[in-house]
């Protein structure tokens, strides 16, 4: 089934625009098929490698790397360890940063409580302020310190 960069757009949740900077960047899986028209067709392995890509991209995959796994695929059979290994560095990547996220998740989880803590006991005012707080000047105060210093 022939489908339109509109509906493709809908489909994918990308913009007509993210479609057409995605084909001139060259990281459709296959190229995009044009009417005689010039109007831009596309198929449903159009939209499964658009979900993938997705992916990649919001995991933190480069234009260049992402173009590159392409660019092996298209070359068929023989270099399958080649993008294993691409993939195998991405997924280090990713699980680097779901450690660093756990760590920020930590921090914040600390700063709720301190926040809570203070609101609940009616000690607002005495929470971090930059600007107003002699605790600030001096590089110090409860709300700043890591998990287990406060």
């Amino acid at each position: 089934m022939d489908l339109s960069i509109g509906e493709v757009a809908q489909r994918s949740g990308l913009s007509v625009h993210t479609l057409r900077f995605y084909e001139r960047e060259g990281l459709f899986a296959n190229p995009v098929r044009r009417l005689s028209n010039g109007r831009r067709i596309y198929h449903e392995e159009d939209l499964e490698w658009l979900a993938i890509c997705t992916k990649l991209r919001s995991s933190g995959m480069s234009l260049a790397t992402i173009r590159q796994y392409i660019e092996l695929a298209r070359q068929g059979p023989g270099n399958e360890q080649e993008r294993l290994q691409l993939l195998r560095r991405h997924e280090d990547h990713v699980e680097a940063q779901i450690r660093e996220l756990r760590v920020t998740l930590e921090v914040m989880r600390h700063k709720v409580r301190v926040y809570e803590d203070h609101v609940a006991r009616g000690e607002a005012d005495r929470l971090w302020n930059p600007s107003h707080s002699d605790a600030a000047r001096a590089g110090t105060h409860q709300e700043c310190h890591p998990p287990g210093d406060a």
